[in-house]
């Protein structure tokens, strides 16, 4: 069998995804709009979203189910 190599990863997938969408949204903006431009700028808002829902999840005020 093969061994699986795994690693720590050294920043928390939502300072990740922040900075990914930071660098399309910096493309996006070199790009001249056009259907290329609308698909970097809403894979950037899902990235967004799920940055988002990630916090509404882990927020204290959040009461697990009854």
């Amino acid at each position: 069998m093969f061994k699986r190599r795994r690693f720590k990863q050294q920043l928390t997938l939502q300072d990740r995804l922040t900075a990914w969408v930071k660098q399309v949204k910096d493309d996006a903006a070199k790009l001249p709009p056009g259907p290329e431009r609308d698909a970097l700028l809403k894979k950037a808002r899902q990235a967004e979203m799920a940055n988002h829902l990630h916090d509404w999840v882990k927020s204290p005020g959040l009461q697990p189910p009854k």
